[in-house]
């Protein structure tokens, strides 16, 4: 079952190479022009998953793919690395997958030449804790 967060950052880092979320008519389409800021995600892509949480009715997609947000939030569905770009892509959890990844419609991807999507880093924090493995192993010396 795909967590929450796991959904998150499943549209995150989508949304980094240009892919929208689509209503089930095509009508309305959402892509946050920034989705990183610094160490945290941007108030507009906190804004639109707000949003895409209060999507009862399950109308919210990411381009490209059949699985509307709302079943990925249910039990029947996983997020897993694709095996062709390593992005996360739905998988359902008791049957097999015939949906291509998201990746299948884009262009030039997998392209190992450009940065990769990614998440926020907190780098006070990453930065905090190679300290304290440095100063455990410098103890334990």
């Amino acid at each position: 079952m795909a967590t929450t967060t796991e959904v998150k950052h499943y549209l995150a880092y989508w949304f980094q190479l240009g892919k929208k979320v689509v209503t089930d008519n095509g009508s309305i389409q959402h892509h946050p022009k920034v989705v990183i800021e610094g160490n945290h995600f941007s108030p507009e892509f906190e804004s639109f998953w707000t949003t895409v949480l209060m999507d009862k009715e399950g109308t919210y997609h990411l381009e490209g793919t059949n699985e509307t947000i709302a079943d990925l939030l249910s039990p029947a569905w996983d997020v897993v690395n694709c095996a062709r770009c390593d992005m996360p892509v739905p998988m359902p959890e008791r049957e097999t997958n015939t949906s291509p990844c998201p990746c299948n419609d884009l262009p030039g991807w997998p392209n190992t030449e450009l940065p990769q999507p990614r998440l926020p880093v907190d780098s006070n924090q990453h930065l905090s804790d190679l300290h304290q493995r440095i100063s455990g192993k410098l103890m334990a010396e």
